[in-house]
């Protein structure tokens, strides 16, 4: 996830209005809102440094809901806490499990809000919270309510702004240490607990990301409990989550190769990354991401920004990036691998240069975590995080590949 000062989408839900059935799947689209303050320069950083803490990390039926792309770099989700609920705009994140409230709009206490006794605690690299631990009612979608849901009050938190807080939706064992007196114990996520209480048949989180045509641009979607086949095409590629150590702890999972163009080999030999939707662009390690620019003529690095950026006279050559994860090839087009010149005002860029999605993190390979394939990635290929098989699976989407217009 990235710096939280800046740079956050906001979710606007429209929900289907048929009741919750363990056999149905919950679908909510995304919607994006402005955030104060945006600027991309220092994006890079801020992704990096998440990549940098999360390899330091130690030891019924589907529901499809609207998740909406603000500004081009985060989706977040409405989700409502309490009785009667209080709705909060929360990052949408497969890089955390913790679900916390009160960074923006503050934690209203209802008859349904328990004090556990305990103190909690979560750092994301760039950002921290600090806070007691409530149990409450959650709810994800009209019907869709949880009950004794684990829930942050945010007393003391950094680089929040905009949000209110995260719904966390990566694997239950990222909780472990979160709690003050109670170190060992796992906290059941919000996916967790729609399974155990009913509300899914299978612990199954789709997510569908797409690129923004507008600065507010309600072009996503969440999906509960399953998947859903209108918001992808052609067959599912799934992988299993990989062993690498700290990969295998996240969404991990294993790129067998990555080429640049027919010729240019980016990622040589099988390697273990993650797959973040708090990442906004796609990181690989320094040696990888060195073979990926030297293969752009006149690409390079801007110090202002930390971005890549790509001579204007070099766009119409630019080849696809190709990564083979679970035997299937998913290639990145021109214009999944450039931000369009006309979005980089929105960013707080120059408006005559024009850059890159793909960063490198910062470090060499060869440390467990090579890669993050962040939001860029997953607004061209459906991603699905299964649980329940170990899993993660990608497919191919109607914007997969598209023309790219400066």
């Amino acid at each position: 996830m990235q710096s939280f000062s800046a740079l956050l989408c906001a979710v606007l839900l429209a929900i289907d209005p048929t009741s919750v059935l363990a056999s149905s799947f919950f679908s909510i689209p995304l919607t994006k809102l402005v955030p104060s303050g945006l600027s991309l320069a220092g994006l890079p950083d801020a992704d990096r440094t998440r990549a940098a803490f999360l390899k330091s990390f130690a030891s019924g039926g589907p529901t499809t809901v609207p998740a909406s792309n603000l500004a081009y770099v985060q989706y977040t989700t409405s989700v409502g806490v309490g009785s009667p609920p209080t709705y909060y705009n929360l990052v949408v994140d497969t890089g955390s499990s913790n679900t916390f409230v009160g960074t923006g709009k503050t934690y209203v206490h209802t008859s349904t809000s328990i004090f556990t006794g305990e103190d909690v605690n979560v750092t994301y690299g760039t950002g921290y919270f600090s806070g007691l631990e409530y149990l409450d009612q959650v709810t994800l979608a009209p019907g869709f309510v949880i009950t004794n849901q684990s829930i942050g009050d945010a007393l003391s938190y950094a680089d929040f702004e905009g949000v209110d807080g995260i719904v966390g939706v990566g694997p239950v064992i990222l909780t472990e240490g979160t709690l003050s007196s109670s170190t060992n114990e796992l906290i059941p996520t919000v996916m967790n607990n729609a399974l155990s209480q009913g509300f899914i048949t299978e612990e199954i989180l789709g997510v569908s990301f797409a690129p923004a045509t507008s600065y507010n641009d309600t072009n996503g979607a969440l999906t509960y409990g399953g998947i859903d086949s209108s918001l992808y095409t052609g067959e599912i590629t799934y992988t299993p989550v990989t062993a690498t150590y700290p990969a295998g702890y996240y969404w991990g999972v294993n790129v067998t190769v990555a080429t640049y163009g027919s010729t240019t080999t980016v990622i040589p030999t099988s390697t273990a990354g993650i797959v973040d939707t708090g990442t906004t662009l796609i990181l690989l390690a320094d040696n990888f991401f060195e073979s990926y620019l030297r293969a752009i003529p006149g690409a390079k690095m801007d110090e202002s920004t930390g971005l890549m950026t790509v001579p204007k006279s070099s766009v119409s050559g630019i080849q696809p990036l190709n990564f083979t994860i679970g035997g299937t090839v998913f290639s990145l087009d021109t214009a999944a691998q450039l931000i369009p010149i006309d979005q980089n005002t929105a960013f707080g860029l120059p408006p005559d240069k024009q850059y890159g999605v793909v960063c490198n993190s910062g470090t060499n390979s060869g440390e467990g975590l090579d890669f993050t394939i962040g939001q860029k990635f997953m607004e061209k290929y459906y991603a699905i995080f299964d649980t329940d098989s170990n899993r993660v699976g990608f497919a191919y989407t109607e914007h997969t590949f598209t023309t790219y217009t400066p």
